[in-house]
Formats: C-alpha cells, structure tokens, sequence
C-alpha cells in the first residue's frame, strides 16, 4: 500500500471547484432520471490454441452489414456486438450477455478472445479482412478496410476495445439552459454542454486507463520492432510486458495513427469540430497518394487518398454523435441535430468479464461522465489538447508506478496521480449519492470499492490482470479465460431475447442485405463519386 499525506489546498487545486454545480444538481435531483446508456464490444474469433479464426462470419447469425446487435469489424473475425440504447442498467447487461449466450452457442468449437490485444499471429497477411456482400454500401465498407490495412497495417486493426455511448436527459439540459438564463435551442445548450464534457474527459479521463486499463501485456509476435521488444520485461516464452504499464492499447504500439497528429480538431464548438473533421477528409495525404488507389490487378485498395478516408478513422479516445440516417455523415448528422450523445472509445476489453465490461465500469462512467458535464470547462487550444495527452501518455505507460507525478495545466505545479485521484472521488461520491437516492447504493459501493484502486495501484485491472499473465503466459491465460467464458455462457439461458427472436433477426437482415444488392442502378465507382459530391 501507499501512504497518502493530506492533499493540500495547492494540490487540490488541480481540480476544478464542483461545489456549486453539485448543490445545484442535488436541489434537482430527477434530473438524471433516464440517462442513456449503450456499449458496443467487440472480440476476435478464434480457436481452441488462441489462434485467430480463419473462418467467415457464421451465416447463422445474419447478414455483418444489416444485423442491429451482431455485425463485425476490421475483420471477418473481428465481431462487434451492440446494444440498442437503454435507461436500465441491467436490463442493458443482460441484453449484452444474452447476445454473447446465443453467440457461443453458433460458434462451434470457436470461442471469444478475451483481450484487447491479439493472440499469436503468424502472418498478418492472413487476417481476412470483413466482408460485406456485392452491394455498393459493402463494397465502400469493405475498401475502407482495406484503406485501413495499407494504411496502418492489419496488427493494429484487430485489436479490440469497448466503447460506451451514453446521453444525459432532456430535462438535464433544459434546466441547465434555465439556470444560465440561456434561451438558445435546446439543440445548441446540449451540444455546447457535451463539447464541455469531451474537453473535460481530455483533461482528467487518464482515470479511465488507470482503473480498467487491461492491456499492460503483449504476445511477442504482435510487435515486430526489437528495439521495443528489449525494453520491455519477459517470460522468456514469448510473453512481454512494461511493469507498470496499464493500456498498451491506448499507447503508441497500440490502436493510434501518429499520421492524424496534425490535424485540427477543435472541441471548442460545434461548427470548429465539423469544420475540422471536414477538413480532414478532403486534405490529400503525400504518403496516401504514393500508396495510389489501385493495386497492380486494378483492385480499388482505398476509398481516397486523403488524411481521412471517411470521418469514422478518426481516431479519438472519445467523440460526439448523433444517430446517422443512411448514407448521412456523421458530421452531417451532427449539424442537422446537434449532439445527441458521446462515445467513450478507450476502454479496454474487461478480461475479468465475460462480456468485456462489469457493471462497475457502467456505474463509474456514469459518474464520472456527469462529473464532467457540471464542472467548468473553458475552451483548449491545439496546445492545451497535445499537452493533457501527455498525462495520458502517462499512465497509459506507467499509470501503477509508486509516486507517479502528472502535470498541471498552464504552468500549474505538477500533482500527484494517487492524490487527485482521491481528490477526484471527493466529487464523485456526491453524485453517486445523487443517482443512487438512497444510503449505501450501488454507485456509492462503486466509487467507494475503486476508491481502494487509487490507494493500491495493484488492484486495478491491469494490476490484477498483469499477476494472471505472470503466471500463465499471455496465450496461456487467453485461452483459459475464453475457454472458462465459453462453457459458461453456452450453459446459460436467454433473460431477455429468445432463439426465436434471433432467428428472426438474422433472417431480416439476410433479406435486407439482399433487397440493398438488389436495388443497386450506379456502378461503384459512380457510388463513390455520388457520395463524395
């Protein structure tokens, strides 16, 4: 354990004054009645050794480009499974763990991967990349993977991660547009009030990697650099570590593309965000150029050449959205009707979960995330954005180290992780009371039980899963977790859905699939210029 002196008043400063905001949420509590929550999980296929799947999507389960709650990814193994938006926490579990229950039952003698990070692969050349039918829709979306793969190689796209939608409600925003005398459309005070909440996130979100990240571990066959490879800690059987690394992930060996650190994406308003983002998909890229559009047999290898090929690589620890009508994007969508909710994109599979996410991990995003939403949040620059990644980079590397200094904003001193890590919970426990309603409430025994992770870096998750892996071996304890969920989830019965209503789902999205091939008049690559005019 580390011993803890008293935060002084300097060090407390680090964090913002919530004292105001919270006495004014706690006079209203019912507005946070009715959050929204979503999670998408996604998971590699693979077979009983840990090695990747070489098999297609199974046709059971429906059609990967129609399918609502099961489609894939980067790959054909690469499966993602996503809940429709739900106010009840665990109704919306049970339906997530009801999908991965149906899901082990068609997989045969497959089973899920329990990481973030791949097992053994031999030849990245052989990951197949996903495939979704003869329709323009499929095509696009199968040669943006293949953009992907010339771009930033096959590795780094199957690595696998959580992401966690969530909207505060109507009545949150109205009150708050009330209180700052702010007679805007509604429209507007949510989206100002989530951009407030991303650049929040930036600033403080180093939490999230320091309690769930999961990934302070790799296969060796995963990185190719020897350079890297000696500076890390070994088994000797193929297994590498930093010691007090949380989420490789997040890091630069990770799911990251150093090639968009120049863009300018601003978080500052609605219109700047847009404006940035479209910016980025029409800037050509010289090294996108040389790569060309085609290969040798006149085979399309990616949509454009630019920075972006579409907004969606972008990639970001957290994003707004809006739900997208077909063949909107996403930018379109944001400025048709604002903000509509936020996506967390840095989460860590939980390999501790069958799902890949804990209830605890719901309770305590929702938490922090209002968190974020009350307290102050001026504006940042390019500047201020690049240096709070820096305390990102941090922890993404080293967050478990004794002692571990971040650094302050805008010559502020630096501070101690562990004591505004507890100065922090000083804010959260009130709000948990809040949603809660009630003593010893299972928000407050969240915060309280990883309250105890600040404390002991030790327990948290890539602490606890780093001991598992010591022992086991990387493959060695990827294999036994998926093999341990596996037998578990296929003995489990349906809570919420039925095979009938599976079956059905599939087969709807199967016909849909076929009527979007069928309607089809343009050639692709009319399609394409369609969409980019």
């Amino acid at each position: 354990m580390i011993e803890l002196k008293r935060l002084s008043p300097r060090e407390v400063s680090v964090l913002p004054d919530v004292t105001n905001a919270l006495r004014w949420l706690q006079q209203q509590p019912q507005l946070l009645t009715g959050i929204g929550r979503g999670i998408e999980r996604e998971s590699l296929r693979v077979r009983a050794d840990g090695a990747l799947s070489e098999q297609g999507h199974p046709a059971a389960l429906g059609s990967a480009l129609t399918h609502d709650w099961i489609i894939t990814d980067f790959a054909e193994a690469l499966m993602e499974f996503v809940t429709p938006v739900d106010r009840d926490i665990p109704h919306l579990l049970t339906f997530l763990r009801d999908l991965h229950r149906h899901v082990a039952k068609k997989l045969g003698d497959e089973r899920l991967w329990p990481f973030s990070i791949p097992g053994k692969i031999t030849d990245p050349q052989t990951i197949e990349l996903a495939n979704y039918g003869s329709s323009n829709l499929g095509q696009m979306k199968h040669i943006y993977r293949q953009g992907l793969k010339y771009r930033y190689g096959s590795l780094m796209q199957v690595i696998s991660g959580i992401h966690y939608n969530f909207s505060l409600p109507t009545a949150f925003w109205e009150a708050r547009a009330t209180a700052e005398n702010d007679s805007r459309p509604l429209q507007d005070v949510a989206s100002d009030g989530y951009l407030g909440l991303i650049r929040n996130y930036y600033r403080f979100g180093w939490i999230i990697p320091y309690l769930f990240g999961a990934s302070p571990a790799v296969c060796e066959s995963f990185l190719s650099d020897t350079s890297v490879l000696e500076t890390m800690e070994s088994d000797g059987q193929g297994t590498r570590w930093f010691p007090y690394a949380t989420s490789l992930r997040l890091s630069d060996l990770g799911y990251t593309n150093k090639s968009q650190s120049g863009l300018a994406i601003s978080f500052n308003s609605l219109d700047e965000y847009v404006a940035g983002l479209k910016q980025a998909i029409a800037t050509p890229s010289a090294a996108y150029e040389k790569m060309g559009l085609f290969d040798a047999q006149q085979r399309r290898i990616q949509l454009n050449t630019n920075v972006l090929q579409i907004e969606n690589e972008l990639y970001a620890p957290i994003r707004p959205k809006r739900v997208i009508r077909r063949g909107e994007a996403p930018s379109d969508a944001l400025q048709r009707g604002g903000i509509e909710y936020i996506e967390v994109r840095s989460l860590d599979i939980n390999p501790f979960s069958a799902t890949g996410i804990s209830e605890e991990q719901v309770r305590f995003l929702d938490v922090f995330l209002v968190w974020c939403a009350l307290i102050d949040s001026p504006d940042m620059d390019a500047a201020q954005l690049n240096f709070v990644k820096g305390n990102w980079n941090s922890v993404i590397m080293q967050g478990r180290k004794p002692g571990l200094s971040l650094k302050g904003e805008c010559g502020q001193h630096n501070f101690s992780l562990q004591e505004a890590g507890l100065a922090l919970f000083d804010g959260l426990d009130t709000i948990a009371q809040i949603l809660d309603g009630e003593p010893n409430g299972p928000y407050q025994t969240t915060c309280q039980r990883l309250r105890g992770m600040i404390v002991d870096p030790e327990s948290t998750y890539s602490g606890k899963i780093l001991s598992v892996i010591k022992q086991e071996g990387f493959v060695g304890s990827g294999v036994t977790l998926a093999e341990n969920y596996r037998q578990a989830l296929q003995q489990e019965p349906l809570e919420i859905l039925t095979e009938d209503i599976f079956a059905k789902k599939a087969a709807e999205s199967l016909a849909e699939q076929q009527d979007i091939e069928a309607n089809d008049t343009l050639t692709f690559e009319q399609y394409l210029a369609s969409r980019n005019g």
